[in-house]
């Protein structure tokens, strides 16, 4: 039997295989009136093909938590009923499938209101839809990025509710998993790093103060998600600076917490918060971060970054460096890829009845 096609359950949700698709965001929704943040024909045919394609679980995209949480004026958003209804269409059409799905739930912070990336991806002003970002601290995240609008306790308060309030939503539009973005320098990770978070009161300074915002929204959203489902936390494991940033021993330090707290998988991504970071990118580069989370706690992991062959992925869960590998831009090139690679390693998977003549 392949690892990768082996079933794996966490609570009470399985999932058929271990071939993730991880968000990635499409920038496709509309920017203003009642069709604001709700997924449209994009999404559905974006995540309805790696369903039918054999992927074991799609986590949709960044979606935010309120208006002000989006990258982009086109992000997808579930602050309102109008988008739950829309997501119901995909989360059933994937069920239907056989894919589980999950959901990625985010507030952007310092990096909100950008343009879209091919359209040069800069921050944008009122006369585009943009609005004023916030943060931890009143710290731009590179030069020609506002400076961001510093959090009050209250405010932080108030986004802490806009998660829970985001999961409640989650799980009426038939998500199973919710996973909380952590990571990439969003929100969540610039309260978590030194490098973006200067403060001085009871959310900055000492490591303890840093991860308390990531561990309110956790119970928050615990609080209100099903016991039988699992909640996923994603996180930078590095920010790839020598000193004055996020770690890998901190982030294995916090997976243990959070694990305490309710998470059930951490999805191991680095970088984003540093725009001068040197990232070394190649094939697995971040495989080895989630390997150390797994080797020192009880935190089932995912990996992520440039996985894109069926025997590197393969002796990625084999070795057990991970319990899941997710696939990002593999599968924007490759719907079917987990059907593929099923083929190659002699493995069960979905295929739909539509498409049994292809096997």
């Amino acid at each position: 039997m392949s690892a990768l096609f082996e079933p794996f359950t966490l609570r009470e949700v399985t999932i058929p295989n271990r071939v993730w698709m991880p968000p990635m965001c499409q920038y496709s929704a509309a920017p203003e009136g009642p069709a604001t943040g709700v997924p449209n024909d994009w999404h559905f045919a974006h995540y309805a093909a790696r369903a039918a394609g054999g992927t074991g679980l799609i986590v949709v995209e960044a979606t935010a938590v309120s208006p002000e949480g989006r990258i982009s004026p086109y992000d997808l958003g579930i602050w309102n009923d109008a988008q739950v209804e829309a997501f119901r269409r995909i989360t059933g059409f994937l069920r239907d499938q056989g894919t589980v799905p999950a959901i990625q739930l985010a507030h952007s912070g310092r990096k909100a209101s950008t343009d879209r990336p091919w359209k040069g991806g800069a921050p944008i002003g009122p006369e585009a839809h943009g609005w004023q970002p916030v943060a931890p601290s009143p710290v731009p995240f590179a030069e020609g990025h506002p400076v961001p609008d510093e959090l009050s306790v209250g405010q932080i308060q108030e986004i802490v509710g806009q998660f829970a309030a985001a999961a409640r939503r989650a799980l009426a539009a038939g998500f199973e998993i919710a996973e909380l973005h952590g990571a990439h320098g969003y929100l969540i990770h610039e309260f978590l790093s030194p490098h973006s978070n200067h403060r001085t009161d009871a959310y900055g300074g000492s490591f303890e103060n840093r991860v308390r915002f990531a561990l309110e929204v956790v119970d928050a959203v615990r609080a209100v998600w099903p016991e039988d489902k699992p909640l996923f936390f994603r996180i930078s494991a590095t920010d790839w600076l020598e000193e004055g940033g996020w770690t890998a021993d901190e982030t294995v330090r916090l997976a243990a917490e959070l694990h305490a707290h309710g998470i059930d998988l951490l999805d191991v991504s680095t970088g984003g918060n540093a725009s001068a970071a040197r990232i070394p990118v190649g094939p697995g580069y971040q495989v080895p971060f989630a390997a150390r989370v797994k080797a020192g706690t009880p935190m089932p992991v995912a990996a992520v970054g440039l996985i894109t062959e069926v025997e590197q992925a393969e002796k990625i869960v084999a070795n057990g460096e991970a319990d899941a590998v997710l696939l990002g831009r593999e599968l924007l090139r490759s719907p079917s890829w987990a059907r593929q690679a099923a083929r190659e390693l002699a493995a069960p998977v979905h295929v739909p009845d539509q498409y049994h003549r292809s096997v």
